[in-house]
């Protein structure tokens, strides 16, 4: 929910109408609610792709608790105390609740009131879409076209309730770029989804975001609809999935002698390999997402020992080494609090290499706050067919008993900050660890 704003383009029948946000949104309603139906009455003919949007996070991009948190308690109110921020309360709405957007209806109501506001990404707001403005996708440059006329892939055939018009945008992952693509008021990429896959070896073969996140599968897509072979499954399953997220990242870890004598260091090797997303890993909202490898050995006795990440010594390793210094100070000064000691920067064990790339605020500080970036840090996530290789040099103690030793590392996920979310009173789903690989070898260790 954070934005820098770009005009959105809104097309009548006939003339275009282009406007610029205001601090409260458009300085009048472009489209009310009512120019819009209800997903309700879109599921009356599209029965299983409703029932699979409604899954979908695209359904939930208002409603998702944590999204509702983020903007009324931290993007509101900092938008409130800084000029720097008027667009914000505004802007968020473009990609998370386009009807009130479009409504002039800024801020949106609370959840719980459940407005329209609710419908979220809604079957309309896609389907409506023709293009974007400019040159590059991204902070909902998108155009929508009103009228009876629904776009998609294909445009084949009729419809008693519509009509239809193929667009070839929606084959395109521009048409994903225009909210997963973001830049923050001070020009920095926050989002950068769709950029990570264009300038990935996925995009050069033609493997669009549509392949993955919308499979093709027979069926009809309507009650009265044509049956194909490909028909596009609306999924869009992501950073919420489980299982989209398992197996994401492949693993192997080696040790560098299969008999150690006790003592002696053993040195091991561990791969990542990122041969399954087209964008980087994490990707999105990379401020907040945490990716992480913790490597472990247990000897015959059952005792655990924790293996630190050998550095590499380049510049801002720091960040991507698990550390639980002070961090997040701008909450304290969006919500007014003079004394505000900041917040665990990463709420884990100390020593595992994070795969992250970290935001600062102007005064340098990381920062949660995706609209508050200023600056980022080194980019060390797992891009599109990207190898990692960690190294775990491990001076054995002599109280390890000597036999069989069992070496494990396990890749772990979680989508927020559990320090920021206890703070905030996220619920705990959204802080939940997520398994996405595991590797084990084994040595001998020699008395």
């Amino acid at each position: 929910m954070r934005s820098t704003r770009l005009p959105v383009i809104l097309l009548g029948i006939g003339f275009s109408l282009a406007f610029a946000a205001a601090a409260d949104g458009p300085a009048e309603p472009v489209h009310p609610y009512e120019a819009f139906e209800k997903p309700q009455a879109c599921a009356t003919c599209h029965v299983e792709i409703a029932r699979q949007h409604e899954q979908a996070m695209m359904s939930q991009s208002y409603t998702h608790h944590w999204d509702e948190i983020e903007y009324f308690e931290l993007a509101v109110p900092h938008a409130r105390l800084d000029p720097k921020f008027d667009e914000v309360q505004a802007g968020c709405n473009g990609c998370h609740a386009p009807l009130s957007y479009m409504a002039g209806d800024v801020p949106p109501p609370h959840v719980s009131e459940n407005s329209r506001a609710n419908e979220s990404v809604s079957c309309e707001v896609c389907h409506r879409i023709s293009g974007f403005e400019g040159d590059t996708p991204f902070n909902y440059n998108y155009s929508i076209r009103m009228g009876n006329l629904y776009h998609g892939p294909r445009g084949i055939g009729t419809s008693p309730e519509h009509e239809i018009k193929q667009s070839d945008f929606f084959r395109e992952a521009e048409l994903c770029g225009t909210c997963h693509n973001e830049k923050s008021p001070f020009g920095v990429w926050v989002k950068s989804t769709h950029l990570e896959w264009k300038e990935g070896p996925w995009a050069a073969e033609g493997v669009k975001c549509q392949i993955c996140h919308m499979p093709g599968a027979p069926m009809s897509n309507a009650k009265v609809g044509t049956f194909y072979q490909d028909t596009r499954q609306h999924m869009n399953h992501g950073a919420h999935d489980e299982g989209k997220l398992r197996g994401s990242i492949e693993m192997r870890i080696t040790p560098d002698l299969r008999e150690v004598i006790l003592g002696d260091p053993v040195r091991l090797t561990l791969v990542l390999f990122n041969g399954k997303c087209g964008h980087k890993v994490p990707t999105g909202s990379a401020e907040e997402r945490q990716l992480w490898v913790r490597v472990e050995a247990v000897d015959e006795d059952g005792n655990v020992y924790h293996l630190p990440v050998d550095r590499k010594g380049f510049d801002g390793e720091e960040h991507t080494i698990t550390s639980n210094e002070p961090a997040y100070f701008d909450i304290g000064e969006i919500k007014q609090i003079a004394d505000f000691s900041g917040l665990e920067r990463d709420a884990l064990p100390e020593g595992d290499r994070i795969f992250a790339l970290p935001y600062f605020d102007p005064k340098g500080r990381r920062t949660i706050c995706q609209w508050n970036t200023a600056s980022q840090g080194v980019d060390y996530r797992i891009g599109p067919r990207e190898t990692k290789v960690e190294t775990y040099t491990w001076e054995i103690p002599f109280e390890v008993k000597p036999g069989k030793v069992t070496v494990r590392a396990v890749l772990n996920y979680r989508r927020l900050v559990k320090s920021v979310a206890d703070y905030l009173n996220v619920p705990p789903d959204e802080t939940e660890i997520v398994e996405i690989s595991t590797a084990e070898t084994v040595f001998t260790l020699i008395d």
